[in-house]
């Protein structure tokens, strides 16, 4: 099978999931086009069936703003016809659907039929895709999409009760490559955090309002008088100035660590103890899964997708948004010794439920079927 892969480059989940499912098809002897602006952060292996293609923006002094859609339909186009492509699969609604779409009615006139397949992937639905100025334009492409699918059921939920969708969405989760996501051996990189065995909680995210870091901040303060930790920051974005002078006001930065953006997240997660995600909303929780993957159990809030994810008392615990208190007691009763051994063994187990193997034969098998019936349509 030949599919064309839509996505952005970037570290953002969307990214990342649309990476690491081009990778996988590649291994499996599809062959994969990546088409994009730049060369996707997580394509960093070569493979025979790995393609990219970059989407070149002209720049005119008419635009203040450079017409990236159009530039890419036209991409897509000419990407489709040159590689004969079987298919199009395209994450993230705003802009990649639209576009699709557009591409997808150029073809046609030049007798080409290819499906396009849209993954929801959560802030396109749940933020960006219900303001006014994008609605009508992501209802349309979505509607228009040969096939849908999104991460969680919370996030079909939630665009069944946003959007004007009439068409079946299928639910594929989020998932994880064992192989990279595990427990490695980084005693001293633990040693060097906790040299007094403290414990060692981690939070990554892209630092916005959403996350809630205040929360994970308010969590630690109270949980370091409990049991001695310290606490590891991953990421970066608009709240970190303000999340620091927080930590600084606290008088905890000798407990705190902002390690900024890392590619190799797994490092970190291989000797943490305790993950936490209060987020206000979550479409599915990829970094809670990758923290799973590394036998790290959860402290999660219940939005959106994480109870599909988190398992109470197993894998961790779910608190209503914004329950410090709540949190910081669940936190504590993982972290005693006699407890926390049982939560990571919980952890890896559940972590294998979403494996890349397990996962991406829904994808191919959804493929297929989307393939077959455009054909029906034509």
């Amino acid at each position: 099978m030949k599919i064309g892969i839509v996505c952005y480059p970037t570290f953002g989940g969307s990214g990342v999931v649309a990476t690491e499912l081009g990778k996988a098809l590649a291994k499996e002897g599809h062959q994969v086009h990546f088409i994009t602006y730049s060369q996707p952060q997580r394509l960093d292996f070569f493979n025979e069936n790995l393609y990219y293609h970059e989407v070149n923006i002209p720049a005119y002094p008419l635009f203040q703003y450079p017409p990236y859609e159009s530039a890419l339909s036209s991409h897509m186009v000419h990407v489709v016809k040159m590689e004969k492509l079987d298919l199009l699969h395209v994450h993230y609604a705003i802009p990649h659907a639209s576009s699709a779409y557009l591409a997808k009615q150029i073809l046609a006139q030049q007798g080409i039929h290819i499906p396009i397949i849209t993954t929801l992937h959560g802030t396109d639905i749940t933020l960006v895709g219900k303001d006014e100025s994008y609605e009508p334009v992501v209802t349309f492409s979505i509607n228009q999409s040969d096939g849908i699918t999104a991460v969680s059921e919370s996030l079909k939920n939630d665009t069944y009760r946003h959007f004007a969708v009439t068409k079946d969405i299928e639910v594929i989760p989020n998932f994880i490559d064992l192989s990279r996501f595990n427990r490695q051996k980084k005693d001293h990189f633990k040693l060097a955090i906790c040299p007094n065995n403290e414990k060692l909680i981690v939070h990554t995210s892209n630092f916005r309002k959403v996350k809630r870091i205040d929360d994970v901040i308010m969590i630690f303060h109270q949980l370091r008088d409990i049991t001695p930790s310290k606490l590891l920051l991953v990421g970066d974005g608009p709240d970190r100035a303000r999340i620091e002078r927080l930590c600084r006001d606290l008088d905890m930065l000798s407990d705190v660590r902002f390690l900024g953006k890392l590619d190799a997240i797994e490092e970190v997660l291989s000797v943490a103890d305790l993950f936490l995600m209060p987020s206000e909303s979550e479409s599915f929780g990829l970094a809670a899964l990758e923290a799973l993957a590394c036998e790290v159990p959860l402290i999660t809030s219940n939005a959106g997708g994480l109870p599909e994810l988190n398992i109470p008392g197993v894998t961790g615990f779910l608190s209503d948004i914004g329950d410090v208190d709540d949190m910081v007691k669940n936190a504590a009763y993982i972290l005693l010794d006699e407890n926390l051994p049982r939560f990571k063994d919980n952890a890896l187990a559940r972590a294998k439920e979403f494996d890349v193997a397990r996962i991406l034969p829904h994808y191919e098998s959804y493929y297929e079927r989307v393939i077959e019936n455009s054909k029906a349509t034509v």
